[in-house]
């Protein structure tokens, strides 16, 4: 194993051909790694394809690069901007706050809200101890001094929780207050626990300020390599709280667990409810105190979440005031925020793809990808790469972690080198398929880390084929062989820019898995079409997830996943709609959009153990499509073979569905049949459990190729599949899925009408 480590990220993912494009880089064991910018044409290893290709690229880029250890901030927390320290260290004060601890007593200190130095012992914090006590603590530099409950916090309730100090007589008090209901825990009053807690103490210290600023959820540290950062991260929700710059009384305590307002004296509020509008909730915790310290999120803390008081309302928009919670995880990460190493500014004339920038230093080798658009559009054709599915998979610890995933895949994880240095390291954050450390799952996923899982030749340890970026780079790699002159454009240039990003292309391409997808990208795509677009959807599990893109950061996006569809979590009752928006997330499908609405074709099934080809059904006859078959066999299969599991139908399919929508004058041209029993009829068609929902024997379970007009002469040829464009690069690219794809192609690139047009209508007399 190599000594040295090389990891980085580019800011932002996908640029235009003129625009800068940032590289941040982490070494270690190495002080200059040697760079070469790439553009990627092939990513997958499989005896069957090309193999790996890249084509080295002139660039101003250094041949060598000095590299140095980048260090990241895990976890999340609000951080208040204090510039005349009145929360340094109050002489007389009182801090208070509703909290939800949702792992307390695993074995390390964790800090609610305070002004607290680590390194320097100083100041004061209200927290919870290794052993899951609430402890309310100041420190003078030299002494540390502390109160702590009798009562241990229990996991996933509500409490509130005030702690008092007065200077000139060292009385500290420290209240635990229940204020579980019937709706806002995790368990109700039926179980007879003693949640309260009320301890005085005499401490022998005043706080002293601790040089650092006040945090929710976090306390100040400092270390020689790394510089300051923020430890004792808290796992658990923060409701309304705040500092008053005097001792409350047990009265005035006690009204404020029961709801009462926050009463004279405060230094600083957080109304945790406060910044909702119709659209969301962003990252700032409002102060609606004298002062106006208002409170920064960092790593996104999670908003729109229940509060103490929820009342079993299912959205923060139907009662605010019911969702203060603010959810904070120890292992949240958003942007690493290292500091770029090199810039570069793809020139406006180059070819647009996927680029890397591909570092070397010893044994160790990373590929740094990013995805260039063109600076204007020129090309007939443009592949939208799934940039939201990147998001939403990378740095996935299912291989680790998740008990289904040998299950779905059918085989044990094979992990390798890169795997084992990424579990170790646990500095890039996680994936959504993944839960953080107290069990919730994670909702944010960003560009701004490295993900190892979005690497040329890179397999996920559960998987024995390529997926996501890997996987679609057998399409580009087919593009370039075939000779089509095609520009890429990523998902979030279609959020960003709508249906405008599209109408420059006479067709466009999906990638392998445009499975998340924004309410913006829905209606770009249906406009496209409805226009005169063509599109070719050659993918699986697409258009299923309500998606959206963080306001002010378009390296976020954001989803929940709720009661149905295939998910690797759920969220909790009520906290179902997404804070950067205000929409319900869960499947577009049941917000009345089902993929077969836009394409035809929506999730049917998903099995990683083998693929199988399509076989053509009787409509691929009609005079109207079969042009899309010329060169093909009347039995012959299609894509019996692929890269993807031995066949172009598989991992994760589509199939046709009038009940969902798929449009009454699509023509079915093509089916898979025969897959095994590790291909379950997907979870939200399964109304009621039953045996033989498997491969072996629901016809449902399958694949469909499809085709249908739509108006002003644009038309949708799909193949709902995952493998599909993984079996393009077999025979060295000279395959019958490549003639389909070129038959196809040659005619959605021309002008005028599209073959067998003047048979439109007559399908009535064909079936």
């Amino acid at each position: 194993m190599t000594d040295v480590r090389i990891f980085g990220y580019s800011d932002p993912l996908a640029a235009r051909a003129g625009s800068a494009v940032n590289f941040m880089i982490s070494a270690e064991g190495a002080t200059k790694v040697s760079a070469q910018l790439v553009r990627l044409i092939h990513g997958d290893e499989h005896p069957d394809g090309p193999g790996f290709v890249e084509e080295e690229v002139a660039s101003d880029i250094p041949a060598e690069i000095e590299a140095t250890r980048q260090y990241t901030q895990i976890g999340s927390f609000a951080e208040v901007a204090d510039p005349d320290g009145k929360l340094a260290a109050p002489d007389t004060f009182s801090v208070h706050a509703f909290i939800y601890p949702s792992l307390p007593g695993h074995g390390r200190r964790q800090a609610i809200l305070g002004a607290w130095s680590v390194n320097d012992s100083k100041g004061y914090g209200l927290g919870i101890t290794p052993e899951g006590h609430l402890e309310f603590w100041v420190g003078d530099g030299d002494v540390v001094d502390h109160v702590t409950a009798e009562m241990p916090l229990v996991p996933n309730v509500w409490y509130f929780a005030a702690a008092t100090f007065d200077p000139t007589t060292g009385t500290a008090h420290l209240h635990q207050i229940g204020v579980m209901n019937r709706w806002n825990s995790h368990i109700g009053p039926v179980t007879p626990y003693d949640l309260d807690s009320h301890v005085s103490e005499t401490l022998r210290v005043k706080p002293e300020p601790a040089g650092a600023t006040f945090l929710l959820a976090g306390a100040h540290e400092r270390n020689p390599k790394r510089g300051d950062f923020v430890s004792l991260n808290y796992n658990g929700k923060i409701d309304r709280c705040g500092v008053h710059g005097r001792v409350l009384d047990e009265r005035e305590i006690k009204a404020m667990s029961e709801g009462a307002p926050p009463p004279d004296g405060a230094i600083a509020y957080w109304d945790t409810t406060e910044g909702y509008i119709e659209t969301g909730i962003g990252d700032t915790i409002v102060d609606t105190g004298p002062n106006k310290l208002h409170a920064e999120g960092r790593n996104r803390p999670v908003r729109a979440m229940k509060g103490w008081n929820w009342a079993g309302e299912d959205s923060y928009r139907l009662a605010p005031r019911h969702y203060g919670g603010v959810s904070f995880h120890d292992d949240a990460l958003i942007d690493c925020q290292w500091s770029p190493t090199v810039t570069w500014y793809p020139p406006a004339d180059l070819k647009s793809g996927v680029y890397a920038l591909r570092l070397r230093a010893g044994d160790a080798e990373d590929h740094i990808p990013v995805i260039i658009r063109a600076s204007k559009p020129k090309a007939p054709i443009a592949v939208l790469m799934p940039t939201f599915t990147y998001l939403a998979y990378a740095n996935e610890h299912m291989s680790f972690e998740a008990n289904i995933a040998q299950a779905i895949t059918a085989h044990t994880p094979v992990l390798v080198e890169e795997d084992i240095e990424f579990k170790k390291l646990e500095e890039f954050g996680l994936s959504t398929y993944d839960h953080h450390t107290d069990g919730a799952g994670v909702c944010y996923s960003s560009w701004r880390r490295p993900i190892i899982n979005m690497r040329p030749r890179y397999r996920m340890p559960s998987m024995t084929f390529p997926w996501a970026l890997p996987a679609d780079l057998s399409l580009i790699w087919w593009m370039d062989q075939s000779g089509f002159d095609y520009e890429v454009l990523t998902d979030h240039d279609l959020h960003r820019e709508g249906v405008d990003a599209l109408k420059p292309y006479k067709a466009v391409i999906n990638g392998t898995h445009p499975e998340y997808y924004s309410e913006e990208m829905l209606d770009a795509t249906e406009d496209y079409l409805t226009s005169g677009g063509r599109l070719l959807y050659t993918g699986g599990n697409g258009y299923y997830w309500v998606t959206a893109l963080c306001a002010g950061d378009p390296a976020c996006i954001e989803v929940r996943k709720l009661d149905a569809g295939s998910r690797a979590w759920q969220a909790e009752p009520g906290e179902s709609y997404l804070a950067a928006t205000g929409q319900r997330s869960g499947l577009w499908r049941s917000r009345g959009r089902a993929p077969q609405k836009i394409v035809g074709l929506g999730f049917s099934t998903e099995g990683m153990d083998e693929s199988q080809p399509f076989e053509r059904m009787p409509d691929s006859f009609h005079k109207r499509v079969a042009w899309i078959f010329e060169g093909i066999g009347e039995r012959e299969l299609i894509g019996d073979f692929g890269l993807a599991q031995g066949g172009a139908a598989g991992i994760e399919l589509d199939r046709y569905e009038l009940a969902l929508g798929t449009p009454p004058h699509t023509m079915l041209l093509a089916a898979s049949h025969g897959h095994s029993d590790n291909y379950p009829l997907v979870s939200e068609e399964v109304t009621y459990a039953f045996p033989g929902r498997g491969g072996t024997q629901d016809p449902q379970v399958r694949g469909d190729m499809i085709y249908f007009n739509t108006p002003n002469n644009g038309a949708v040829f799909a193949a709902g599949s995952i493998a599909w464009s993984q079996a393009l690069p077999c025979k060295g690219g000279d395959n019958n899925v490549g003639r389909v794809m070129r038959n196809i192609l040659d005619a959605f690139v021309k002008e005028g009408p599209l073959p067998g047009s003047a048979y439109i209508g007559e399908e009535k007399h064909w079936r």
